[in-house]
């Protein structure tokens, strides 16, 4: 899952970083509403933590600009503490949710597992397809019951399949999901990647559809 953060606070901007690199995501970091904008208007990410108060273009208008074009991702507003009509505001203007800072690295976690559930389609923290099982709260993978070692990178492909469980998801998506700015970007590698992960999972956890993409069966075969 790739994220993008946005906010002009050092501080705060490292410690949600840290926190959500943590929890595996890949997150992609900017400092003012203009970059904000143009990097959430071209590329794709699966969910944005947006502060208002940013420099060149406020926060507000970003997510405006966002709806207005089409953009959908989930998008979770950091507020000042008590700021009721700035939080309306952003609701009414497209956001998905809101947390008031100061917050806990464990209800911003939450709140992103959630979010990023819901926009898929899931309610539940545990997301199940056959036998395999992904635990979002724990970040862990079962097979039968049985828990997976799987490296941070294995895990987010097997997430984003898992959260898209039915559906032929392209190479150039799960590219564009699993790795940010600074990370190469290889078909090749990817397949190499599937490939461990069928001796991890099974032969048939994940389906190459040729010409088309990568498929978590939403059933047992």
């Amino acid at each position: 899952m790739r994220l993008l953060i946005v906010e002009d606070e050092p501080r705060i901007s490292e410690a949600i970083k840290a926190a959500l690199e943590a929890a595996g995501y890949t997150c992609d970091v900017t400092a003012d509403g203009e970059d904000a904008w143009f990097r959430g208007d071209t590329d794709a990410y699966d969910l944005v933590v947006l502060d208002l108060g940013l420099p060149k273009l406020d926060g507000l208008t970003v997510l405006k600009r966002w709806r207005a074009a089409g953009r959908n991702m989930p998008v979770l507003v950091l507020t000042a503490r008590g700021a009721w009509p700035e939080r309306v505001e952003g609701i009414d203007a497209g956001a998905d949710d809101y947390l008031a800072k100061p917050f806990r690295s464990e209800e911003l976690l939450a709140r992103v597992r959630a979010l990023i559930r819901r926009a898929a389609g899931h309610a539940n923290a545990l997301i199940t397809a056959g036998d395999l099982s992904l635990d979002t709260r724990q970040m862990r993978i079962f097979v039968a019951g049985e828990p997976v070692q799987a490296s941070p990178l294995e895990y987010r492909l097997v997430a984003y399949l898992m959260h898209h469980k039915g559906r032929v998801v392209p190479a150039h998506e799960l590219i564009e999901h699993l790795y940010g700015d600074d990370d190469a970007r290889n078909a090749n590698a990817l397949e190499a990647l599937i490939m461990r992960l069928r001796k991890k999972l099974g032969p048939d956890a994940i389906e190459t559809r040729r010409g088309f993409g990568y498929l978590v069966p939403d059933a047992a075969p």
